[in-house]
């Protein structure tokens, strides 16, 4: 009796420690009556404003360059380097703001003539309304535009079907370590 007791007050610590979350099933079968429904749905118009920090260098650095190609070193553009990355989302542009999820991907300089990126990128919500979702970027990023738009080209989660658009600016960038805090503006449509 004594164990079930205690066995019973663990269980409902757990329960009570454990966030709730705005969440979806991805079993398969649940994805199935998921897509047998959206004939049925209604889209639905989310916005989602966040910052990602860009850590080259310093002592917790969430980029890593792994490839470059011969000419990296002396292109003017860092032509050919490729990079991993799993990048802080933030509310706010300082690092500890509350987290909103990663950016975990891949970027490298695609253009000869000026500092564009391509990039691919999985944006991994794990905020209470969206934990455990994702949206997929795809995308040119001119880092020196002021602006730059890129497509989100689909999601996972809460943000299955998805598609929109992501709006980028520079919020500060150190030309000497590369890092970088970039604000984010994310239109994207999906069904809930």
């Amino acid at each position: 009796m004594m164990n079930t007791s205690i066995t019973l007050i663990l269980i409902s610590l757990i329960l009570l420690a454990t966030p709730l979350v705005h969440s979806i099933d991805q079993d398969p079968i649940a994805i199935q009556q998921w897509f047998t429904n959206l004939p049925t749905m209604t889209p639905k118009l989310t916005h989602l404003h966040f910052y990602l920090h860009d850590l080259v260098n310093g002592s917790n650095p969430t980029v890593f360059r792994v490839a470059q190609s011969n000419i990296t070193s002396t292109s003017p553009t860092a032509f050919g380097f490729i990079a991993m990355a799993d990048d802080l989302l933030t509310t706010g542009p300082e690092p500890n703001s509350t987290v909103m999820g990663r950016a975990q991907g891949i970027y490298g300089s695609a253009c000869l003539d000026e500092s564009d990126l391509l990039m691919t990128m999985n944006l991994v919500f794990t905020g209470a309304d969206y934990n455990g979702s994702t949206l997929s970027l795809l995308g040119r990023n001119a880092v020196f535009h002021t602006y730059r738009e890129m497509p989100i080209v689909g999601g996972s989660g809460v943000f299955r079907m998805a598609r929109g658009v992501a709006t980028a600016k520079s919020y500060d960038f150190n030309l000497t370590s590369g890092n970088a805090v970039v604000e984010y503006n994310v239109m994207v449509q999906h069904y809930d």
